[in-house]
Formats: structure tokens, C-alpha cells, sequence
């Protein structure tokens, strides 16, 4: 039986989607990605025979392509629908090349919203398949691989196996090594301003800064705080005068609608989600929830593009919209255009909701938390985008102090709101606060009084380690992959352990920077910063038919091969490396020296394998190493068999433990209690201290796999005044530990409970 067409797509949701908006006549199939790649195994790139591809189905997707093709055969039309990018194009030439009809009987479909009016549009207007995309994405597959099969090898031989290397990843941690030297190598410097409370005849209190001082700006005095003192000083046995004012209209006009790298940064900021899960949430959103009486609705556009263009019938549905939700003095004369930054394409939208039917308060019974948080963000950032200016009216009063300072005060009063009604940007880490504030209204020549003035002291401060946004702006701004790789690029760079997130911030790990080091000293083009960029606009001119993608290939590798048979010979190799200390072992008195494994760097005795003492050191300012002394427990080890071992607190690759001194000889070790009992076990096991494998520390039963409870938050053995629940918890979050609270009653206490109700135990105790 044959049927009007096949629709073929990526995912099953969006499958069930489009299927009810085509409704009888179409079967609509889902590919669940890609189907086809390059082998696991082997290369699969020929470098001689002009970098022909053989690509392989992937594992379980035979199926897939049989049902497929079966279902093909059976259509008068075959559209193929998968994602309007490049690894879209990629999916569609392979199952294309698959299918086994005549051409003439296959379309490519894009969809840049799955929603009823736009999958029809699409269904009617069909386009060829793009040869010129998909070379696009074949050659940053081939030039990926040819990086990872070459260069990984290298690393697993000269310093561990399993590691690898990356085209665009290692250069990605190439930036978070670069920033922490930065940091480290920061010399903070000493500088000094004067602040002044200010009162006039009417209106409120207002601060003041020091601005200049006998005519020269004084903003930040450096030394020691002597002139700031002394500025201070005669500021307060003169008169204060209001000198000048200037009063002006600031105009702040609406941000952009999101591009993929804005919604990851401003998504970061204002819920901390990570690039990759702002990814996954907006693909639901994209590809369809279920709304009740209304069925499955695509609620947002294409979530991957560089674009901030809207199309004219959303604009028209849009200024409707503001027209009667907030009023015309909310709405400019004409639509608002935005500026195409560099190769941005406006083969897509920017990313906004398909319908101004659908607010967030009216579908949040029908979407998930994390889904609401994002929505209403993409939804409020596009309505404010075509309103007005938020107008600011911004006051500077200079006052004269003592004759020789000048003191400076800002102030900012919101006249009309603007876009500012609808959305405000969040607020990042890194953000500067707007001091501006209030000031009274008062003119030049104006006497104020002086209610305090003070010398306050400061110190310059590094440059911030990044955060989820920033470094997602920093590959943006560096042309560093594109904005929608930037998720897989942090999550992988943390996977491989090259970079770790504390309290929200990236830090390089001892392997990151091992690695970073040996890759830009082997491969200086290669990962350089800009060299990396440049491939990247090099591959969109493959995308727009202005370079031969074999052409760009053949002069990559020519490159990558001469350097390869250098670095192989010439790499540091760090696995068999072995640097001198002046310590000695505390087993047998042999010199120690440092060695780098599987855990990082460490300790080991000469005498290896006959010693097998490891232990780990510390290496101050001056370059000074010392050994770290395991702290003892005060037991001696009961193990049967051992001689009489003492019990030392020790540090693994999952978190503290007990173990007994004559390690290796003998292996006992049990964990370390906090002192509160399983809630899950009923007493009989404790909770103890652990490290994830991205470590982070958490606390779970000792008598895991046997019993799984976990949880991220520090249990303290203190009992509960409210309800008698024998623990509370320390808080543990992001940026670090919390305040105190009871796991049963929620009851919250002040950091000083806990010395309190151990004073109060003590007591009792005595008595």
C-alpha cells in the first residue's frame, strides 16, 4: 500500500508532532540522530586517496534504516526533515545515500519551528539537498578526526592512556590554563579612595567620591593611604559647595532576541544552567510539549543560530501584542533592526516563541521547571526587543571640598521603564554593579553638610576565573567552534578532567595544564588561538561554495603530518619522567622523587619495586617541596596478619579514608565516620565522606553498594532543638558551605548552634 509521503526527522517527539499537524496520507519516521559516522576503530579516512570518508552505520541504527527504506519504497515522496544545520545536512545525505529511490523522488525540508503553519510552508516549498553544507560538516568531521587518531596516541604514550586530544576542545582548555596563570602571576597592588556622606537643607543622605585633587583626577590614589588620609582630612575643615551639576536623559535601549551563545550566557547567569543543559531544555521546547486541549505545540524557533533576525510575520504578531498588553507609548514608530555580527546567517531566526499566543503563566502547568525558567526568558527577551528605551535621568554633581578636592556623586532616576516593564538582564558574577543612587535635587552653589568621610583601602584584583557565561562569551568572542558546540566543548573538557568547576568557577587540573602545555609546545599552529578561528571561517566558506573542502584538508594535514614525526620524538614524556627531590623515604631512607600518575603527580621511593612507598607533597612559593604526613588516628591496625601498623587518616582518588602504615604489606582500610547514622539503614551504617569522579565531595552510607543513600550536604551529629532529629545538615552549595539546617523540620539555626549545643553537652557531661 503506498501512502503521499514520508517525512523523516531527528527525534521521535518531533516526529509525533509533525505527524499530527500533516495529519493521514504521511508517515513520518524518526533517524534518532545520526545514522551513520566514521568508525571507532580505525581512522577511516583515507589521507591518500584524497581524503575519501568511509563512513559505517552506527550500532543499532540498521534497524532504523531498514524501516526507512521500507517505508520509501512505499511513499510517492520522500521528504527528509532532520535539524536546518549542518549535522542536520549530514543525517539527510546519509539516509538520502541510503534509501536506494530515484532522486528525483527526495526533498530536503527545513523547519525552523514545528509548528502547524510552518511545517506546512515547508512541506510546500521543498528545497534540494545542500552538497556545499554537508561538505561543510564532513570536513570538520574528517579534520577532528585526524586530529584525535593522530595526536591522542602521542598523549597516551607519553603520559597516561585514555587521554585525547581535540581540535577545538584543547584549545577551549587552553583558555581556562592561560587565565590561571594570569591569576597566579597577578601582583596585587595597593590603592586608596575617599568616600563622604553628604546631607543638604532637603532630600536624602547621599555618597560622594573623590574625583580630583588640586586639579588632577584622583579617583584611586596609590601608596600607602597618606594623600587619601590627608585629602580626606582637609576636605573635612572646609566648606562643601555643590560646584557644578549636570543633568541628562540616558536612553537604554532593548537587547537583541537570543542568539544560541546569548541564551546559554544569560541562562547561566540568571539560573546557573549549564551550556548543556540550556541546550536540552530548549530542544523540548522546540520540538513540542504537550499543551492540554491544544496537542503537542513547538513553543520556541530553531535553538542553534547566529541570527537576530525576525521574520515579518512575527514582528506584525509582536507589535500587536505590545500594543495591547502595554500600550503604544510602549511601542517605537517602526520595528526595531538589529546588526548582523560577523558571519552570523540569516538562514534561521533568532531564537523566539513560535506563537504570542502561548505566555509563560498560560503553559506552566504543562512544562517542566527547568523548561518555564527558559521559556519565560526567551519569551520576555523577545517582547522586550521590539519596545521602547528604557529613559534613565542621570544626574553628576561635583562638589568642592576644602578648596583643593573635587568630589564626585552619580545619581540615576528611571523616567519611563520601557522594555525595562518586561525583561532585565541577570546579573552575572563578573557583572560591575551600578553604583548610581538618589540624590536630592539641589543646585550649584548649594551648600551641603558633611555627615562622615573616610579613606578606604583596596587592592586591584586578577582577572576572574570563568564561569559557565563567561567562558561561553569568551569562544564566542575568540571564534573558538561554534555557538552550538560550545556545550559539548565545556562538557567534555570537564568529562576528560582537563577542567574542573569549583563553586562555579573553571579551574585547570594538574592534567589540563600537563597536557595544554605539551600540545601548544609540540603543536604551536595548531592550537593557537587564532589559527583555530580562522579553520573555523574557513569551514563556513566551504558551507557558502568558496572553498574546495579536500583543498582545505590536503593543506591541514601537509601541516599536521610534518609536525607529527617531530613532536613523537621530541615530546616531553611525562609518564617515565622522574624529578629529584631532597626528601627521603621515611620507610628505608632513599631519596624520593616525583612521578605523574594515574591520580596525578606524586611521591615514590628509588627503591621501587622492593620500596613501595607513595605519599603525597606540597610545594610552596619559593618552589620548596614537602612531604604531606598522613595524620594519625591514634589505633594501632587489628588486621590479621599485620605487625602492628598504625591507623592514618589517608586521601584517595574518592575522598578521605583510614588505612593502616604498612600499606602495601597490608590493605585494611575503612571509612571515616562523621558521626551520624544512616537515616536510610536505621543505625546500621554511617554516613561517611566521599569524592565523586568529578570531585565533588558528597556523604554516603559506608555500607554501600549494600545501601545507596547519599546526599551532597555536610551531616553534623548536633541534634535538632526543634524536633529531636539526632543530625542537621550544613549546607553545601555552589559557592561553597551554607547555613545550618534540620534535615526533618527544615528548622534553620546561626553558624554558632553548633559550639553552642557542644558547650551545652560538655555541661552535662561534667555535671
Amino acid at each position: 500500500m503506498t501512502f503521499k509521503a514520508l517525512v523523516v526527522v531527528e527525534s521521535p517527539s518531533k516526529a509525533k508532532t509533525i505527524k499530527k499537524y500533516l495529519g493521514a496520507g504521511y508517515e513520518v519516521k524518526a533517524s534518532v540522530g545520526h545514522v551513520k559516522d566514521l568508525p571507532k576503530s580505525k581512522m577511516g579516512v583515507d589521507v591518500d586517496g584524497d581524503f575519501e570518508p568511509h563512513y559505517e552505520t552506527i550500532r543499532g541504527k540498521g534497524k532504523v534504516l531498514q524501516e526507512i527504506r521500507s517505508a520509501a519504497k512505499k511513499a510517492e515522496m520522500v521528504y527528509l526533515a532532520p535539524d536546518p544545520d549542518r549535522e542536520g545536512e549530514a543525517i539527510a545525505w546519509h539516509i538520502f545515500n541510503e534509501l536506494k529511490v530515484p532522486p528525483e523522488k527526495v526533498r530536503r525540508v527545513l523547519f525552523n519551528e514545528i509548528t502547524q503553519r510552518a511545517v506546512r510552508e515547508a512541506i510546500d516549498e521543498p528545497v534540494e539537498l545542500n552538497l556545499n553544507r554537508f561538505n561543510s560538516q564532513q570536513a570538520r568531521r574528517i579534520l577532528d578526526r585526524l586530529v584525535g587518531y593522530n595526536i591522542s596516541p602521542l598523549l597516551w604514550d607519553k603520559v597516561r592512556r585514555g587521554l585525547s586530544a581535540g581540535r577545538v576542545q584543547s584549545v577551549a582548555v587552553r583558555l581556562v590554563v592561560e587565565r590561571e596563570r594570569q591569576i597566579e602571576a597577578f601582583v596585587s597592588e595597593e590603592y586608596w579612595t575617599a568616600e563622604a556622606m553628604l546631607k543638604g537643607a532637603t532630600g536624602p543622605e547621599f555618597k560622594a567620591k573623590l574625583h580630583s585633587l588640586k586639579g588632577e583626577k584622583a579617583a584611586k590614589l596609590p601608596g600607602t593611604g597618606e594623600d587619601a588620609r590627608a585629602a580626606v582630612e582637609a576636605a573635612k575643615a572646609g566648606k562643601w559647595l555643590i560646584k557644578e551639576v549636570k543633568k541628562r536623559d540616558r536612553k537604554q535601549q532593548p537587547p537583541a532576541p537570543f542568539t544560541t551563545s546569548r541564551l546559554q550566557q544569560d541562562a547561566a547567569r540568571a539560573y546557573r544552567f549549564t551550556a548543556k543543559r540550556t541546550m536540552s531544555v530548549a530542544q523540548r521546547l522546540y520540538e513540542g510539549k504537550e499543551l492540554g486541549s491544544d496537542g503537542a505545540v513547538g513553543l520556541i524557533t530553531y535553538m542553534r543560530t547566529d541570527s537576530t533576525r525576525i521574520s515579518d510575520d512575527a514582528i506584525a504578531n509582536l507589535r500587536a501584542f505590545i500594543s495591547n498588553q502595554y500600550g503604544d507609548n510602549y511601542l517605537p514608530a517602526k520595528p526595531r533592526e538589529f546588526k548582523k555580527k560577523g558571519r552570523a546567517q540569516d538562514a534561521h531566526e533568532a531564537i523566539r516563541p513560535t506563537s504570542m499566543d502561548y505566555p509563560p503563566d498560560v503553559v506552566k502547568d504543562f512544562l517542566e521547571p527547568d523548561e518555564y525558567k527558559l521559556y519565560s526568558l526567551i519569551w520576555k527577551r523577545f517582547v522586550a526587543c521590539q519596545m521602547q528605551p528604557a529613559i534613565w535621568a542621570s544626574t553628576t554633581m561635583d562638589i568642592e571640598a576644602g578648596g583643593d578636592a573635587i568630589f564626585r556623586a552619580t545619581g540615576s532616576i528611571l523616567r519611563f521603564d520601557g522594555y525595562t516593564a518586561v525583561y532585565q538582564k541577570a546579573k552575572g558574577a563578573d557583572d560591575v554593579e551600578d553604583e548610581a543612587g538618589r540624590l536630592p535635587d539641589l543646585p550649584a552653589g548649594t551648600e551641603v553638610n558633611m555627615v562622615s568621610a573616610v579613606a578606604k583601602q583596596h587592592h586591584t584584583q586578577p582577572p576572574p576565573r570563568f564561569t559557565e557565561a563567561t567562558i561561553v562569551r569568551e569562544l564566542e568572542e575568540q571564534g573558538i567552534g561554534r555557538p552550538s558546540t560550545y556545550a559539548s566543548i565545556i562538557s567534555v573538557i570537564q568529562t576528560k578532567t582537563y577542567v574542573e568547576k569549583k563553586e562555579g568557577r573553571f579551574h585547570p587540573t594538574e592534567l589540563g595544564v600537563i597536557v595544554c602545555d605539551l600540545l601548544v609546545e609540540s603543536f604551536p599552529q595548531l592550537f593557537d588561538i587564532g589559527f583555530t578561528a580562522k579553520m573555523e571561517n574557513q569551514l563556513d566558506e566551504i558551507e557558502d561554495g568558496k572553498v574546495e573542502w579536500r583543498t582545505l584538508l590536503k593543506d591541514f594535514w601537509g601541516g599536521l603530518e610534518k609536525t607529527l614525526e617531530v613532536a613523537k620524538t621530541e615530546m616531553r614524556d611525562v609518564k617515565r619522567e622522574e624529578i629529584a627531590t631532597d626528601l627521603t623515604c621515611p620507610k628505608d631512607e632513599a631519596p624520593l622523587i616525583i612521578k605523574f600518575g594515574r591520580n596525578g603527580s606524586f611521591l615514590a621511593c628509588t627503591n621501587y619495586p622492593d620500596c613501595r612507598f607513595t605519599g603525597e607533597f606540597t610545594k610552596d612559593d619559593a618552589g620548596v617541596i614537602k612531604l604531606v604526613e598522613d595524620e594519625p588516628v591514634g589505633e594501632t591496625c587489628s588486621e590479621e596478619g599485620c605487625e602492628g601498623g598504625d591507623l592514618l587518616y589517608k586521601r584517595g582518588k574518592y575522598g578521605r579514608f583510614i588505612g593502616c602504615s604498612n600499606y602495601p604489606e597490608c590493605r585494611f582500610t575503612k571509612p571515616i565516620s562523621t558521626g551520624v547514622d544512616c537515616p536510610k539503614c536505621e543505625g546500621e551504617g554511617f554516613l561517611t565522606e566521599k569524592r565523586s569522579r568529578r570531585g565533588k565531595t558528597f556523604f554516603s552510607c559506608s555500607r554501600y553498594p549494600k545501601c545507596d543513600y547519599a546526599q551532597w550536604d555536610k551531616p553534623l551529629p548536633v541534634k535538632c532543638e526543634t524536633c529531636e532529629s539526632p543530625y542537621i545538615n550544613r549546607k553545601m552549595g555552589r559557592r561553597g558551605p551554607g547555613g545550618l539546617e534540620c534535615p526533618s523540620c527544615k528548622s534553620t539555626f546561626e553558624d554558632d548552634y553548633v559550639s553552642k549545643q557542644a558547650a551545652a553537652a560538655a555541661t552535662a557531661k561534667e555535671s
